[in-house]
């Protein structure tokens, strides 16, 4: 799929999302408590995405702390909405390249969770 062609409608986004994280090896995608797609490695969830409205689409995952401050640091993430002193970050998804990063977030989580797994 070619993310420059996803608007950033609601369904659009999670279309996009889900197509691409869901076909990368080991990865289980479900709903989420909270709402929304959650994706999982093994136990261990490498984020979940909420979709709204166009333009208030976003993206939580888990990190660890320095990796997490240096996304935000980057200017490529917030801290959590809801838990802003965790490891947790939100992206928010407004643009077609919005939606690029937040994948290419995603892999970085998904490389990082099925290194560990193998350890």
């Amino acid at each position: 799929m070619n993310i420059e062609e996803v608007g950033v409608t609601g369904q659009a986004v999670l279309d996009a999302l889900v197509a691409e994280v869901d076909s990368w090896p080991g990865v289980v995608s479900s709903d989420h408590r909270f709402a929304g797609i959650e994706f999982k490695v093994g136990r261990r969830e490498i984020g979940h995405v909420h979709v709204g409205e166009p333009g208030r689409s976003f993206a939580d995952l888990p990190f660890p702390r320095a990796k997490r401050n240096e996304l935000i640091a980057e200017g490529r993430a917030r801290p959590h909405h809801v838990l802003p002193d965790s490891g947790w970050l939100t992206v928010p998804i407004r643009t077609a390249s919005d939606v690029e990063d937040v994948i290419e977030i995603f892999r970085e989580n998904y490389s990082r969770t099925s290194a560990a797994k193998k350890s």
